[in-house]
């Protein structure tokens, strides 16, 4: 019995040393700018009350930040920019990866408002920002991407999901603002339950719904098939 507690004890010391190296290594890949992490939280505050016109709430920001940090994702895509909130986010996570995003709006002025923030926040070398028709761009992508944010037009999410999912990598995520399983969804999203049930339902993809903002689909891709 002691040789055997002896034997599971270090099983799971090894186990969290592999979780600490594993975090530690992910850690030391990030790129450190003080300066510009400075000036990103100042634009963020300063403009915090003014995300309107289909821009995500500040909690859904701090999830696709956190998403692309722990997973050190690096080739992104963001299909609806509105003016700018979520792709400020995403772009200032990537500054850390060592990434870059590729970002499409449909709206002109919305696309020309988003231009401006993304100077003002330092972040405008991260963001390749296309003013174009999502639904003929985002098939011609080539990719490969390992992180999406899709935030467009609804009724056209599982149109953009079936374009981009072979250009994810294994271990990449897709992640669906608005969307929720049901009536008990926030925003927009019960009108996208034939979306969630389609994700959901492929057995190549691992899917969680997260609603602590306005309804977060985050589907991590297992294998192409």
């Amino acid at each position: 019995m002691g040789n055997k507690i002896h034997f599971n004890f270090m099983i799971i010391t090894v186990s969290l040393l592999i979780i600490i190296l594993s975090f530690s290594l992910i850690s030391q890949d990030l790129k450190e700018n003080s300066e510009l992490d400075e000036k990103v939280k100042r634009f963020l505050n300063d403009h915090q009350y003014q995300w309107r016109d289909l821009n995500i709430p500040t909690s859904d920001g701090q999830l696709l930040y956190d998403l692309i940090i722990e997973n050190n994702y690096k080739r992104a895509l963001e299909i609806g920019t509105s003016t700018g909130h979520s792709t400020i986010w995403i772009a200032w996570a990537l500054s850390k990866t060592g990434g870059k995003l590729i970002t499409i709006e449909i709206d002109e002025r919305r696309h020309n408002e988003a231009l401006g923030h993304f100077k003002e926040a330092g972040l405008a070398d991260y963001i390749d920002a296309r003013l174009a028709d999502a639904h003929e761009l985002v098939p011609k992508l080539e990719g490969p991407f390992d992180f999406v944010f899709s935030d467009a037009d609804k009724e056209w999410y599982t149109n953009y999901f079936k374009s981009i999912a072979p250009k994810l990598t294994v271990g990449g995520c897709y992640a669906t603002h608005n969307v929720s399983a049901g009536r008990f969804g926030r925003a927009m999203g019960s009108e996208n339950a034939n979306y969630y049930n389609y994700v959901n339902g492929l057995p190549n993809f691992e899917s969680t719904l997260d609603g602590r903002g306005s309804g977060m689909l985050i589907s991590f891709k297992k294998s192409d098939k």
